[in-house]
């Protein structure tokens, strides 16, 4: 029994230490990074563009802004915005929710995810 603690236990410590990609991203960077989405999406509440706001982005539901046409798919994928999400969809928006129409092929360097998530999740409250 004694080792299936320990073994837990060191479970849970190399998990908080690996901790999500966001976790050491760089905030400063990250506002740079958002140059790029710039373009479609505005971080101010009921600022659509092409993109919706990403205000108030962060426990949010997709699909969810009123007045925004999402796609089909979005709307129905169930996503609920973490930075764990985000991650995941900015890697490849297409393969987590096939049939969106963000024309964006993902971003595959995992540090520059984790600095866009770090200034995002203070940017967009």
């Amino acid at each position: 029994m004694i080792w299936v603690a320990r073994a837990t236990l060191a479970l849970l410590v190399t998990l908080s230490i690996a901790g999500p990609a966001h976790a050491g991203g760089d905030a400063a960077r990250g506002e740079a990074k958002f140059g790029d989405c710039a373009a479609c999406h505005k971080l101010e509440a009921g600022a659509n563009d092409v993109g919706p706001s990403l205000h108030g982005l962060f426990t949010r539901k997709a699909g969810e802004i009123a007045d925004f046409r999402y796609s089909p798919a979005m709307k129905r994928s169930g996503i609920v915005w973490t930075a764990e999400t985000l991650d995941s969809y900015l890697a490849d928006p297409q393969s987590l929710v096939p049939g969106n129409r963000m024309p964006y092929a993902g971003m595959d360097n995992a540090a520059d995810r984790a600095d866009l998530i770090a200034y995002l999740l203070t940017a967009t409250k």
